[in-house]
């Protein structure tokens, strides 16, 4: 390994979904903005996940770009299942055993972008984009047995930048489990070999949710040009990253 450049173990997936497992990621983003933690209805009756760009996935030790434009950059630790042969109208115990093998996700995330396109109420769009990580292995279910907890993976994970830690947990706090959204994203569709689910963040392990509005010096700040972040998964591995700046964007005229 000490000579070889590792690419994402699926360098262009069909297609990707990042999920909403937990749901303590979001009551912690809802608190950060000074709002509520109360979860509306929803949230405990539809596995939340919305559609990645499989075009800018990038490698576990592959610099990222800033997404152009944005003053708020962020990551989020997460894991991903990745699909084997395919399926539709899966129950989640047939999801499960169409998983091929799990990997380290990071979903770089352009929070005041994010926040901007909110207001259009349609989903993520250049908020999300500009990154998304994979790697460094693509680790098979039979590896994984030991840690596997009434159908949840129970992993140590831990999120650093600069060597700061920023947040840390286990992935077994799941409230949507891996076979539930895959069960429910296959309804009337046919999952293909290759395609990607995200589990969500780990609750903690993103900039975001360390946002104060009572205490706003203990934020660590945003990522910057040339801050590494590096997350770790017990049983998955370790990506080490840089963060490098990004040219403007080209300006567009607001309508009248």
């Amino acid at each position: 390994l000490a000579g070889t450049r590792l690419r994402a173990p699926i360098p262009r997936p069909p297609s990707m979904r990042d999920c909403l497992c937990f749901l303590d990621h979001m009551r912690n983003c809802q608190e950060a903005m000074g709002r509520p933690r109360t979860l509306k209805d929803a949230w405990y009756q539809i596995p939340a996940f919305y559609f990645a760009s499989p075009s800018t996935v990038v490698g576990p030790y592959d610099d990222v770009p800033i997404s152009p434009g944005s003053a708020w950059f962020d990551f989020e630790l997460e894991i991903a299942a990745v699909i084997g042969p395919g399926g539709r109208d899966l129950t989640p115990r047939q999801a499960e055993e169409h998983i091929i093998g799990y990997t380290v996700y990071n979903d770089w995330s352009a929070r005041d972008l994010q926040m901007r396109e909110a207001a259009l109420a349609i989903g993520q769009a250049k908020g999300k984009d500009g990154a998304t990580t994979l790697g460094p292995f693509l680790v098979t279910p039979d590896e994984l047995e030991p840690h596997l907890r009434d159908g949840r993976l129970a992993l140590r994970v831990e999120a650093t930048v600069n060597g700061r830690v920023i947040g840390s947990g286990r992935t077994d706090t799941m409230d949507w489990s891996f076979g539930e959204v895959v069960s429910y994203a296959s309804r009337g569709v046919e999952l293909l070999p290759g395609d990607v689910f995200g589990s969500g963040t780990v609750p903690g392990c993103c900039l975001v949710e360390h946002l104060s509005l009572a205490d706003p010096a203990s934020f660590p700040g945003w990522l910057k040009d040339g801050d590494v972040v590096e997350l770790t998964v017990e049983g998955l591995g370790r990506t080490s990253q840089t963060v490098r700046a990004s040219a403007a964007p080209y300006p567009l005229a607001p309508r009248r």
